[in-house]
């Protein structure tokens, strides 16, 4: 398969990497890296890319950007990030990517655990994840030509925990490795609409 991998240099991008480009042709995206580049929060960004990288049997975004803030501190504006790159960036790569997808390609995005168990500063993370979980599961039932789309939702990596230990005390973390293999259940499989929950 040609698998379009957005957010293909981060922690989890490049384990997803690993863990399909022995089996398929992985055409690696980032917002000012890779094989391409896109920013997610433009959609005349994401049209471009598509117009450059063509037909597609899969893509996957790992990528997209929320704030982290006390509740008491954000306003409208702090919302905005979440909701215009790692919500709309998503879908939009769904309604614009669906005209160069070949008939049953799949798109797999990536949520979160936040939603499920909230921590201190991310109820954005916790909007924005819930959304696209409940956007994925509602897709599916009206995309046409055997399109599928699911959504990976991931608690924290091992290999964050350097950093954000603080936020998930009490979280078993688990290794990008294994949150890979959600990715590659969604693009390998025929699994459509579903939210694979990994830790």
């Amino acid at each position: 398969m040609k698998i379009l991998l957005i957010g293909a240099h981060g922690t989890i991008g490049s384990a997803i990497d690993r863990e399909l480009s022995g089996r398929h042709e992985i055409v690696r995206i980032g917002l000012k890296s890779g094989d391409v580049q896109v920013d997610i929060s433009d959609s005349a960004s994401i049209r471009k890319l598509f117009e450059q990288t063509g037909r597609f049997d899969a893509l996957i975004c790992a990528a997209g950007s929320v704030t982290f803030a006390p509740l008491g501190e954000m306003s409208e504006k702090d919302f905005a990030l979440g909701l215009q790159n790692k919500l709309m960036g998503q879908v939009n790569l769904l309604l614009i990517g669906r005209e160069f997808a070949n008939d049953g390609a799949s798109f797999t995005f990536t949520s979160g655990v936040i939603n499920r168990e909230p921590i201190r500063t991310g109820s954005s993370a916790a909007l924005v994840n819930a959304a696209l979980d409940g956007f994925v599961k509602a897709a599916a039932i009206e995309l046409p030509r055997g399109l599928r789309v699911n959504s990976v939702s991931p608690t924290v990596l091992e290999e964050a925990m350097g950093h954000y230990a603080p936020y998930f005390r009490g979280f078993k973390p688990v290794p990008a490795a294994d949150v890979a293999l959600a990715y590659a259940k969604s693009v390998e499989g025929l699994h459509t609409g579903q939210t694979y929950q990994v830790g």
